[in-house]
This record gives C-alpha cells, structure tokens and sequence, in this order.
C-alpha cells in the first residue's frame, strides 16, 4: 500500500518541479523580451563580393526598412542605440545610466511594463521630442521619494521630460545591463543628441531587435534577416561571424526539451516505483489468498461459483491499490500547495502539478491495480473446494 501511495506522490512531484522549473525560466525570458532576437553587428569571417575577410559591419540607419520590408515572416525589426557615457542628473540627484533609444514598439519587444505614467509613442519619434521612461531603480535614484512624471532629468545637460516609470520587474538575462537601470529616449532623440561612438558614424547604430510574427516562422524570419542585410553589406549570409544573432526562442526551445527530458525521466522513475508498489499488493493479495484458503473451499462447496471468489478477491485488491493511489495524490497536491507558499527563488516558479500527470498517475494507478488483483482473484477461484479443506485441516 506504502509502495503504491509513494509512486503517485513521486510522479507528481517530480513532473511538477519539472514544470515549476521551465514555467519559472521561462517567466525570465519574458522578462528580457517576448520571442526577441537580437542582431548584433560584427566582423567578417568569410571573403564575399571581392572583400577580404576580417571587415567590420555596422547597421546603418537605412537598413532597417529594407529588413522590415524584404524579412516577411518578421512582426518587428527595430534599431536600438545606446550611450553608456551619459551624465545623468536631475534637480534631486545625480547618476550614470545607460541611455537607449530606439521605436516605440521597443516597449512592447522588450517587456517594459508601465508603472507610472507612459512610454514614448509615434508622435514624441516623429517630433523628435526630449522625453524620457525611466527604469524603476533609476527612478528611485534621481528622484527619492518622489513621482518623477513631469519633472526634468538632464542628460548631459539636455533636458528631458519624464513621461513615465517602468514597473520593477525581475531580470536574469541581459546583452547591455539591466533595464531597471536605464534611461529610454525615442530614437530620433537619441540619434541627434547621442549620436553612435566611434567606430560607428552618425548614421549607425548598435543592434537590430527582431521578432518573428509566429514561433513556426521564427527560422524563416531569421533567415530572411541575415540574408537582407547580407545583401546590403556585401559578405556571404551564412557569415555567421558578421551577424551574431542572440535567438531567445532557440534558447527556450532547447531549455523546454531539457526540462521535458528531465521530467520524463523522473516521471519514470515514478512508474517504476508504482510498479514495485504493485507487486507489492500482489503479494499481499497472494498471502490473503493462501490464509483464507479453507474459507474459499467452504464457500466453494456450499455452491459458491468460481466467478464470485473472483470478484471478490479482484475487488479487494482494487480497493487496497485505489485507496494507495487517492492518498498519494492527496499527499503530492497537498505538499505542492504547503510548498508553493514559501518564496522562490526567479528562476523556480514552485512546485507546479497539473492534471495530466494526475490523470497519468491514476491512469497507471488503475492498470497497475488491475493487474495486481488479477492474478491473486484468478488463483483463488480455481481452488478445489476438496483440496482447500485438506489443506486447512493439515494446516
């Protein structure tokens, strides 16, 4: 009975910190950006239209069109632009914050919810108006104590306005530093008051963030990437080197087959102990059996027939091995609950059982019961009444 009740609670368990674990990673990814890659610029490894290898690639300002009109199976391909050398103060406070701009829809991309106020939008872009959305910890250090929405924050003595605070969110990937920490401005702004550091121009700017309009075009929309701005810089497209991409779907599907691998296997090792349990109420049932054998011949010569031994018998141990199970699974939802109350670590979003791995578990709950039972019922109604008293009276 222990062995069954401790099968279902190790399948449960098991396939639930399985599952608290990739919903956990995968509230972290979110947290970076929502099906986001990232398109980096770097330097040729491969020689291409008569330019030698080792040349180094900058985005310019006029790629983006041509990736976002020629990349069909991409939803977004935004410019992203950023100084890290900015003075930043306000009238309460001085810092040093990384500075970045880029289109309105990078707040959307990048999962920059809006705690106070609101993120830039097409008309500040197209005004190239000085606004600012502060991350929250920034917030927190230019103006303590304080709704910074309306207030100036100068960056390198350019005033902008503060038209909004990103809500604290937890992050535990990043290519550039954490959002908290940051100032973002529209990039039209950026460009003519930030402009890229050398060896960049006036003209270009830092990555291309590009999202894929599904997860079954996300191949295609990479590739489409590579190859517009191939085209536009002149080296091969399969010149990985000269457009390192960061692919955060990629990444997710590989850590959702290995959280899946992980919790197949410790599912397994669940089923494996519900089939010792079973066994085990086999032998219980095998030893019910030989102890009431004069039982079963008395019953058997007063006119009790085969099939009723049978059934009661297989009833018996259906009862022993479901009742194991319902405690189990009492047991596993219960110390899931108790668990789920203490704080986790971000990564980790608790212990997370779902109603497949119950129905699995019951499922094999109830296979595993029937064959249990079967055996022990089938040997107990093909007694012979005769032998069954002899063997009782020499017993």
């Amino acid at each position: 009975m222990f062995g069954i009740a401790w099968g279902i609670v190790s399948i449960v368990l098991m396939v639930a910190a399985g599952e608290g674990l990739r919903k956990g990673q995968e509230e972290q990814t979110k947290n970076l950006g929502k099906d986001v890659m990232i398109v980096f610029h770097g330097r040729t490894s491969l020689q291409a239209g008569g330019m030698h290898a080792g040349r180094l690639v900058h985005w310019e300002d006029e790629d983006v069109p041509v990736v976002q009109s020629e990349a069909m199976d991409c939803e977004h391909a935004i410019p992203e632009l950023e100084q890290q050398t900015v003075v930043t103060h306000s009238n309460f406070n001085n810092a040093s914050f990384t500075v970045t701009g880029s289109y309105p829809e990078f707040g959307s991309i990048r999962s920059l919810t809006v705690g106070l106020g609101r993120f830039y939008d097409w008309d500040d872009m197209h005004d190239s108006r000085r606004v600012a959305f502060l991350g929250s910890d920034a917030s927190k250090q230019l103006f303590p104590g304080r709704n910074p929405v309306g207030e100036n924050v100068y960056l390198n003595d350019f005033p902008y306005v503060v038209i909004g605070v990103m809500a604290s969110k937890k992050q535990d990937s990043s290519y550039d530093g954490w959002d908290v920490n940051k100032i973002f401005v529209p990039f039209s702004a950026m460009r003519r008051d930030f402009p890229d550091k050398p060896p960049g121009t006036a003209t270009t700017f830092d990555q291309l963030l590009v999202t894929p309009k599904s997860l079954e075009q996300h191949e295609a929309c990479k590739h489409e990437v590579r190859v517009a701005l191939a085209r536009m810089h002149r080296y091969d497209p399969h010149d990985k080197e000269a457009c390192p991409i960061w692919d955060t779907v990629q990444e997710a599907k590989a850590f959702r087959q290995m959280t899946d691998g992980m919790k197949y296997f410790l599912g397994a090792v669940g089923v494996v102990t519900l089939m010792l349990g079973g066994i085990g109420v086999m032998n219980v049932m095998l030893v019910a059996v030989r102890e009431r054998t004069r039982e079963i011949g008395v019953r058997k010569a007063l006119g009790a027939p085969s099939a009723t031994i049978l059934r009661q018998f297989f009833i018996e141990a259906l009862i022993i091995a479901l009742l194991s199970g319902a405690i189990g699974l009492g047991v596993a939802f219960g110390f899931c609950a108790l668990v789920n109350l203490l704080p986790m670590p971000d990564f980790f979003a608790g212990l997370v059982p779902d109603w497949t791995s119950g129905l699995v578990a019951t499922a094999l709950l109830g296979t595993i019961a029937v064959m249990a039972a079967l055996y022990p019922a089938r040997r107990a109604a093909s007694i012979d009444p005769i032998e069954a008293l002899r063997y009782e009276a020499g017993g």
